[in-house]
């Protein structure tokens, strides 16, 4: 899901920006008088204007809605009663000191009843499955690993109401020019009569339906499979499998193909070759002495990078151009190994061969900070102290490891920490 970052706008900058860019809002309200300083000497001041208060922010976006075609009758109905939801505010902005080992997230993912009822659905939507594969030429199991995933095959969709979700996100949240395309968004699938009659009901950021689709997704991207006038991401298992496969063939799914494999590597390899910028073909990393833990069928000239989730003592994968179409549809490595590894659990394929370091201490955000902060006092570049570990940091932190003659494999561990302190 893509995101557009605005941070620290304040209400009335918001308001004037989407003045901007869809002019067809109303005028401003006038600027307050002039407040003159007690001292003659200084000079005439302006008062900064008050923030919009929610009634004037939602007139605002009225003015848009309707402009952008939606029917002035829907937009008042659909807000008739809605207010903010402080929960909404607390979720965008929480910022968790810890987060789960990758190993535990896989666990999670791939758990034995996951895997027993992703089996059991599987067959029983057999039909329905080969339908779409000869539609949209996305293999069944990847779909099924997705329901899963993003619902628990269609079990937990979700409870909030996501046009107040995303009216809050928009009026309140960090993000607000991305929540407001996405609360027009949502506006349209209602006009189109897409959504179920009790409303849009989905997650706190307005992922919607048994495949959690954003509203620009859904209009995008959501299909009517069963046939009955509505894309019913919501009741309809065939229209969310279906839409799911359209997402990911708009992705550049390629069927039958896998999307990575674990592999064994030699002894003494250059691990700082876990690199997502190098890219190399199977045959290529074959002659290096990478090898799969198992009988693999994939072209010889596909691409791949290789990817160390948790460093060089954990297990190590290959990873094709499908892992690409799943980060499409969530940007987390974790989300798309975790699809992998359970759409080959449905597909009866072993598990993680590797042992995972669970002995490893896992950084908290505090600690992710300061490593980073610390990589750029030695001059290392990690990119802006945020607590993320993304490829700026893992390059940093490579670097830093190559100084020290350690491989160079970019995991972020408590001891390479203890070592910059």
């Amino acid at each position: 899901m893509p995101y557009l970052l605005l941070r620290g706008l304040s209400h009335s900058a918001s308001a004037f920006l989407l003045l901007l860019l869809t002019a067809c809002a109303e005028a401003p309200a006038q600027p307050l008088a002039i407040v003159q300083s007690a001292a003659p000497a200084s000079p005439a001041v302006s008062a900064p204007k008050p923030p919009l208060s929610f009634e004037e922010w939602r007139m605002l976006l009225r003015s848009d809605a309707i402009a952008a075609g939606i029917d002035a009758e829907l937009f008042d109905r659909t807000f008739a009663g809605i207010t903010l939801d402080p929960r909404v505010v607390t979720s965008d902005s929480s910022q968790p000191e810890f987060t789960r080992p990758v190993w535990e997230y896989i666990d999670g993912a791939v758990s034995v009843s996951r895997v027993a009822q992703g089996r059991l659905l599987k067959a029983q939507h057999r039909p329905t499955l080969k339908a779409i594969r000869s539609a949209y030429a996305v293999d069944h199991e990847v779909l099924i690993a997705i329901w899963g995933m993003e619902s628990n095959f269609g079990s937990n969709i979700g409870s909030h109401n996501v046009i107040r979700s995303l009216a809050t996100l928009a009026y309140d949240g960090r993000r607000q020019v991305f929540w407001r395309s996405q609360l027009l968004a949502a506006l349209q699938i209602l006009q189109a009569g897409d959504g179920p009659e009790q409303g849009l009901i989905g997650s706190w950021a307005g992922a919607m339906g048994q495949t959690q689709f954003m509203p620009t997704t859904f209009n995008q991207h959501a299909v009517d499979f069963d046939g009955d006038g509505r894309r019913d991401l919501w009741g309809s298992a065939p229209d969310a499998l279906a839409s799911a496969a359209h997402y990911l063939q708009a992705s550049g799914w390629e069927n039958g193909q896998p999307w990575g494999f674990e592999v064994n590597l030699p002894q003494g390899f250059d691990y700082a070759l876990a690199d997502p910028e190098v890219r190399r073909s199977l045959t290529q990393w074959r002659e290096l002495g990478v090898k799969p833990t198992r009988a693999i069928d994939a072209n010889d000239t596909s691409l791949a990078t290789l990817f160390l989730p948790a460093g060089h003592r954990g297990p190590a994968f290959l990873l094709l151009n499908n892992f690409r179409s799943i980060l499409r549809y969530n940007n987390s490595t974790a989300y798309a190994l975790a699809i992998g590894l359970l759409s080959d659990a449905l597909d009866g394929n072993p598990g993680v061969q590797a042992a995972w370091p669970r002995n490893d201490r896992q950084l908290g955000r505090s600690e992710r900070i300061e490593l980073q902060e610390l990589l750029a006092s030695k001059g290392y570049e990690p990119g802006p102290a945020d607590g993320i570990i993304g490829a700026n940091t893992r390059k940093a932190v490579r670097a830093f490891q190559q100084s020290l003659g350690q491989p160079a494999d970019g995991y972020p561990s408590h001891q390479l920490l203890e070592q910059l302190r």
